[in-house]
């Protein structure tokens, strides 16, 4: 088999990184009470460099993951940054209020390889014997991927080179208008998950009216009409950008219809579903949804706090956040003074005024803070469309004596927190 070659190439593995729980979410404060004595969930949302953190879930994870869904940098030597405005007009890039988002800039195309190779031979040794990569590129990276991926799994098991096709303005005026992405699916071995009437769609109406009209459509060959036809390798789907519901304002977001086809074909109830670029958090999102376990990190607090909001927005099961020992999280957020908040008479709700919101992306309560692992039960997210975030958030269950501690997060990324004393 030809292998792909360059001055650099190593599958140097470094040491395992130190995961740590930062948190514990309970969107909505559901599961808080039966749940908050026992071990941590079984979904995992981890900040941190994947390649210490693939290596560290090794010990734990090795031939147990169901489904990987990778989208890397593409290689396109860029910088992204994302939309952090509410009710902006999205024809006027111009007036857009932006933060940091993620860079995708490398010195040369060997520091591009060097990145992926090892993170991919990871992914390999995680997968279970039946599990699917999928591996989301597009014309600047997906050749040498496949190169790459054919030595890993062995030529014989790539499963489908699928391209996701959409629509969208272009600048480009020298060439035909790139609009696709490629997805290379490869298997861990010839026994893997594949749910084909989980996937099938409706039969084009012309092709019902078709053979309606003649009983020679088809060669002779008549199809269950009403099970409906397996999709083609090239996919349809519209980009974040047509889809209003769904828009983070994270860059280069893919679609949820896109995540749930991988995710419906590829792998079934409570199995583990990770995606170790997780960005915007499509993949646990869907993946939740779906009844599937996820991991899910990335190595920007900004991937990260976005798929933290979309989660709770989401009102799923309990999910724990992990913090890779070298990671930038922000471990000792900047002190607030307790005074912007206040219990209710009742000892049900904790309080703030709209002013000390303004600027505020998200807050949540630990309503009996040990100084350890922060237990969110209740959480406001600034909406993602227009209107203000909640200044009111209930606090379940008696805190009378405990410590509750209050966290927010401003909209350009600074941490801050407080604890109330309640006596």
């Amino acid at each position: 088999m030809p292998s792909l070659s360059w001055s650099s190439k190593s599958l140097q593995i470094p040491d395992p990184g130190v995961l740590e729980p930062d948190s514990v979410i309970y969107p909505g404060g559901q599961n808080y009470a039966s749940e908050r004595q026992n071990r941590l969930p079984s979904d995992w949302l981890i900040l941190g460099d994947n390649l210490p953190v693939m290596e560290s879930l090794r010990e734990q994870y090795e031939g147990r993951i169901n489904l990987i869904y990778a989208d890397p940098p593409f290689y396109t030597n860029r910088k992204y940054r994302t939309r952090v405005g509410r009710g902006e007009d999205s024809r006027k890039p111009d007036q857009w209020k932006l933060a940091e988002g993620y860079p995708d800039s490398w010195e040369d195309l060997d520091a591009y390889l060097d990145m992926l190779y090892p993170r991919l031979t990871l992914m390999h040794q995680l997968l279970s014997p039946v599990g699917t990569l999928y591996l989301h590129l597009d014309w600047h990276a997906n050749s040498y991927a496949r190169v790459l991926l054919d030595e890993i799994f062995g030529a014989d098991r790539l499963l489908n080179e699928i391209i996701w096709v959409y629509h969208g303005p272009s600048p480009i005026r020298s060439a035909f208008n790139r609009k696709h992405d490629t997805i290379l699916a490869y298997t861990k071995s010839g026994d893997y998950t594949f749910n084909v009437d989980e996937v099938r769609q409706p039969y084009d109406p012309s092709t019902v009216k078709t053979f309606a009209s003649s009983p020679k459509a088809g060669f002779g060959k008549v199809p269950d009409l009403e099970r409906g036809k397996v999709p083609e390798d090239w996919w349809y789907f519209p980009v974040v950008a047509r889809l209003h519901n769904e828009r983070t304002g994270y860059p280069t977001q893919k679609p949820e219809a896109l995540l749930e086809r991988i995710i419906l074909a590829s792998s079934n109830p409570g199995d583990i579903v990770a995606d170790f670029f997780c960005g915007s958090g499509t993949t646990p999102s869907v993946a939740a949804r779906l009844g599937r376990m996820f991991i899910a990190s990335d190595n920007n607090w900004r991937a990260i706090h976005t798929t933290r909001t979309r989660l709770v927005r989401q009102s799923g099961k309990p999910f724990v956040m992990m913090c890779e020992s070298s990671s930038q999280y922000p471990r000792s957020p900047e002190p607030i003074n307790p005074e912007f908040f206040n219990l209710t008479e009742d000892r049900t709700r904790v309080r703030t005024g709209a002013e000390f919101l303004f600027d505020t992306d998200y807050w949540e309560i630990d309503p009996a803070w040990d100084g350890k692992i922060f237990h969110s039960v209740a959480q406001a997210c600034r909406p993602l469309k227009k209107g203000d975030i909640p200044t009111e958030l209930p606090v379940p269950g008696t805190i009378s004596g405990k410590r509750v501690c209050i966290r927010t997060v401003k909209i350009q990324g600074s941490h801050h927190q407080t604890v109330l004393q309640d006596r």
